[in-house]
């Protein structure tokens, strides 16, 4: 009796079992499936989003299962409207390892070994816009020998729901000014400057945890734009033993960093900012409102920081921060 034939369409059938299970609500012709273990369409993420084609009108899904994908990923330019999207954001890891001080081959005409310095550093890059990642933990976690990010970010009206972005010296760089961010309910870790950049971004209901006595923030909001940094109804914590840390320091003149709502923890300094350079406090855009905890001190801060009414409090909306554009309000999208 020939047995080959039934055992080759039972591993068929828990295939295809496996793949549907895995893809759930994303189980359609606009999803692509990516699976370590063989049982997606791709092993890497990579290979899914080389497949995705330019500008896309429609929506496309990258769903991705648990798994430890250690990738250093672009999302180039011309993709849009891609969403990546984890099984499970604790357990869909992609992860990358390189930092600021990592010796590199630079140059064609006369190649030359230099630092790779920091804005090499990423794990993942997204260059494009109308891109959405959800349920991913997304890592650098290189040794600490220099600055280290995990994201780096290009592209406008981004939006980062339930991530973890995890890492050391600047996990986060929002890179290009004028481009909008929208976080909510992600966890934030690192230890210097571990948010920075000229960006707009908004970030809700997240969990900031200091690793280090440091810094918190780095804007560099330009002069021209309204808004940068705005933290609202999120916590901050700290890894044990760190009990002297600022919300943030002005990267270049003009930096804008906003906490409102949010549950402050011992480990922030009565002070709360610092200058990074002394003139820098004639132009940091530094504000707080009605935040909360044993470091919330509005009475301690620095007096070139400013504690908002409520009726300016009332005014910053996601409608009105993002309106820098167009109306996009990712609020709206969830």
């Amino acid at each position: 009796m020939n047995t080959l034939k039934p055992l080759l369409t039972l591993a068929t059938l828990l295939f295809l079992s496996l793949t549907a299970s895995a893809a759930g609500k994303y189980d359609n012709p606009d999803t692509i499936i990516v699976a370590r273990d063989g049982t997606g369409e791709f092993r890497t993420v990579d290979e899914a989003i080389e497949v995705c084609r330019a500008f896309m009108d429609y929506h496309k899904v990258i769903y991705i299962k648990k798994g430890t994908y250690k990738e250093k990923l672009i999302i180039p330019s011309w993709l849009q409207n891609i969403e990546l999207c984890g099984e499970d954001a604790d357990e869909t890891v992609i992860t990358y390892d390189d930092h600021a001080n990592i010796k590199v081959i630079l140059g064609t005409t006369v190649p030359h070994e230099q630092p790779m310095g920091t804005f090499r550093t990423y794990t993942l890059k997204i260059e494009g816009s109308g891109i959405t990642l959800k349920n991913l933990t997304i890592e650098n976690n290189s040794a600490r020998l220099g600055q280290a990010v995990a994201l780096h970010t290009e592209g406008d009206r981004l939006v980062f729901t339930n991530c973890r972005l995890i890492g050391h010296q600047d996990t986060i760089y929002t890179g290009v000014a004028g481009t909008r961010l929208y976080f909510r309910g992600c966890y934030i870790c690192g230890t210097t400057d571990f948010i920075f950049g000229p960006s707009t971004a908004w970030f809700e209901d997240c969990t900031i945890e200091s690793l280090i006595n440091s810094y918190v923030t780095a804007a560099s909001t330009p002069k021209d734009v309204d808004y940068g940094y705005v933290f609202n109804n999120c916590r901050l914590i700290a890894a044990e033993g760190v009990d002297k840390v600022y919300l943030g320091r002005p990267w270049r003149d003009y930096g804008y960093t906003l906490f409102m709502n949010c549950e402050l923890g011992a480990h922030i300094r009565p002070e709360g900012w610092h200058h990074w350079e002394k003139q820098r406090e004639q132009t940091a855009r530094y504000l707080e409102y009605n935040n909360r905890g044993e470091g919330a001190q509005p009475g301690q801060r620095v007096n070139w920081s400013r504690q908002l009414t409520k009726k300016e409090a009332q005014q910053i909306t996601p409608e009105a921060v993002f309106a820098i554009k167009d109306n996009w309000n990712p609020t709206k999208l969830q």
